[in-house]
């Protein structure tokens, strides 16, 4: 059976620079597991760090990076597609798969193996529930599926979208498709509370000093409203906040830092979940060098 190498873990800790340094070692390409990484021009905001992807003379070639434009919409059925496609290229290849993420909702339905279904552009929701309001949506959602992303019960229309989606795969089972079969093989990057709440906030500072707030603008310009930034969350909201006058750039940063710390570790409570449903993750001291903790990943493929 062939393998799937995840390197998952909290914002901040460094896994990107694990996974490209793994994947010089192994011939590998990188599958990018995060929400937001798949939006153009949001690169500063999201943390792409793409600097990170050449290596000396080498390019580690990555995929769902820079594949949707930004102010449009990506859900997780699409990413399973896409994560599909990329890992059979890859394997086509004769390459190593390597994930590499932190949104727990992608790296939990594929460690998972959920199976998924595409559903026909002229497919159309059932009538009756066009028009109920959002909280009879959500309570025929819930009847569906495990609410697990609260951006489909945020509004009237990502409701109807989420249970369009449901009720296809409902009446439809015999279509839905299956991922890879694959072995999973999940290392964690860890660190101390205290130094990924310190790594955070230099990171941030960096990110600010180096345009993200231009780029927000820039975002602005090209089209997007300040509603489109807010949905993309923490950076993107608070930036929002921002260039609409609403906080000052002093509670941006306050604000914000104390955003994405409460991510962090909101993420960590999400990974002692996944491993208590059964998800082996080998977790890796963050505080080693970067070719010890690739060495400790070989040594355990």
């Amino acid at each position: 059976m062939e393998r799937l190498i995840t390197i998952l873990g909290p914002t901040a800790t460094g896994k990107t620079n694990v996974a490209t340094h793994l994947a010089q070692k192994i011939n590998g390409e990188i599958i990018s597991a995060d929400s937001r990484q798949v939006f153009q021009h949001m690169d500063i905001g999201t943390g792409k760090d793409l600097n990170e992807y050449q290596i000396e003379d080498t390019f580690i070639p990555y995929h769902l990076i820079d594949i949707k434009k930004p102010g449009e919409e990506y859900s997780l059925f699409e990413f399973l597609k896409d994560y599909k496609k990329a890992f059979q290229l890859i394997k086509s290849n004769n390459k190593e798969a390597i994930m590499c993420g932190g949104t727990t909702l992608y790296l939990n339905a594929l460690l998972q193996s959920y199976s998924f279904v595409e559903i026909p552009d002229n497919y159309e929701l059932p009538e009756q529930f066009l028009n109920k309001n959002l909280e009879e949506l959500v309570q025929e959602l819930a009847k569906r599926q495990a609410l697990h992303n609260t951006t489909d019960t945020s509004d009237k229309a990502r409701a109807l979208k989420a249970l369009r989606e449901a009720i296809y795969i409902e009446e439809n089972p015999s279509q839905t498709m299956q991922l890879p079969k694959v072995r999973h093989l999940v290392f964690g990057i860890s660190l101390e509370r205290d130094e990924i709440k310190k790594r955070i906030t230099q990171r941030l500072k960096e990110r600010l000093q180096n345009g993200m707030i231009e780029e927000a603008e820039i975002l602005l310009e090209m089209g997007l409203s300040f509603e489109d930034l807010k949905y993309y969350g923490l950076e993107y909201k608070y930036l929002a906040l921002f260039l609409e006058g609403k906080i000052n750039r002093n509670d941006l940063f306050q604000k914000l830092n104390s955003a994405i710390h409460e991510f962090a570790k909101k993420q960590m409570t999400r990974y002692r979940k996944m491993e208590k449903e059964g998800i082996e993750i080998k977790w890796i001291d963050g505080r080693l060098p970067t070719d010890d903790k690739v060495q400790l990943i070989l040594d355990n493929l």
